[in-house]
């Protein structure tokens, strides 16, 4: 049975907003080892599932999308955001 990964899209460090910020994403983990190619010396495996990646608004609706298709899952919180608040002027002292 495939495992599914729910993570909790974070803030990017080039973003002052919150738009994207409290939207999570399903996506699949790895049931395969991946293997070298020697031809383009690229890394991957036959499995497309890791490809596969779903947005939802809220993390129950991705948690019941994943209980409802009998996938094991587990949740990956984002880090809290720490703002540090200076003002311009600090720049010259």
């Amino acid at each position: 049975m495939p495992t599914a990964r729910i993570i909790e899209q974070d803030r990017k460090t080039t973003q002052s907003g919150r738009a994207k910020a409290g939207k999570w994403t399903l996506e699949f983990e790895s049931d395969r080892a991946q293997k070298h190619d020697p031809l383009t010396g690229w890394v991957g495996n036959a499995s497309t599932s890791t490809q596969v990646r779903l947005a939802f608004a809220t993390k129950e609706l991705a948690i019941a999308y994943a209980e409802k298709n009998g996938f094991d899952y587990h949740v990956v919180t984002a880090p809290p955001v720490k703002l540090k608040l200076q003002a311009y002027a600090d720049n010259f002292r």
